[in-house]
């Protein structure tokens, strides 16, 4: 069974809850923690769940806000069944192994031996 992994960044959230309106007010904050990001690269951190991120980029948000490490990314995980194909009319799925691969006995014909 396979696990299907979810998750949510939840920077726009946190930002308004801190007043923050705009991408542009965390360029400030994260520059007093030594983190240097272009405004199109914060933009895409809060308005996406990013694939990637810097750990101390991470940790500069979660002291930014004030915030636990859980508070800033959530995520849940579920188990995904997987689709069985049916078999084809007629046909049974289950085939004992030994059956399925027994060799087959060699007949050796020697001709006509009287010559």
């Amino acid at each position: 069974m396979n696990r299907q992994i979810d998750w949510n960044f939840r920077v726009r959230e946190l930002m308004a809850r801190a007043g923050m309106r705009n991408s542009r007010d965390l360029v400030e904050p994260l520059h007093e923690r030594g983190i240097t990001l272009s405004e199109s690269q914060i933009y895409r951190l809060v308005s996406q769940n990013p694939d990637r991120i810097s750990f101390q980029v991470f940790v500069s948000l979660c002291d930014i806000f004030n915030v636990e490490p859980n508070d800033l990314l959530t995520y849940t995980a579920a188990d995904i069944r997987t689709k069985h194909r049916p078999a084809a009319v007629g046909q049974s799925t289950d085939v004992p192994l030994l059956e399925a691969y027994r060799p087959v006995r060699a007949r050796v014909d020697r001709g006509n031996q009287d010559e």
